[in-house]
């Protein structure tokens, strides 16, 4: 059973930038589809961005070109890079393989004040 804890959350300016980085106990990107996921107070957990073993990336609108998703099968980490950062960004995030999620971390949170 693979382990993943997500880190890099913080506060920040909208506008501003953050990497988040979810490190994975042992190397799973070349075979499943990974997945960035946030939940905002009072919504449901949203899937923003994934990226699949072969490199096909995929975004929610709501983040379609200011955020990318990376990894670094060598490092085993999957990362986040979100720019352009706005209050409705606020939430906390999480990443799981997105075809057959595991257990859920702790995530990250994500602050973005105005």
């Amino acid at each position: 059973q693979v382990q993943l804890v997500e880190s890099g959350g913080g506060l920040v300016q909208s506008g501003g930038s953050l990497r988040l980085s979810c490190a994975a106990s042992r190397n799973i990107f070349s075979v499943k589809v990974m997945g960035w996921y946030r939940q905002a107070p009072g919504k449901q957990r949203e899937l923003v961005a994934q990226i699949t073993p072969g490199g096909t990336r995929n975004y929610a609108d709501s983040v379609k070109g200011r955020f990318t998703i990376a990894r670094d099968n060598a490092k085993n980490t999957l990362y986040l890079q979100m720019n352009n950062l706005k209050p409705e960004d606020t939430a906390v995030y999480y990443c799981n393989i997105v075809t057959n999620p595991i257990g859920w971390g702790q995530g990250t949170q994500v602050t973005v004040s105005s």
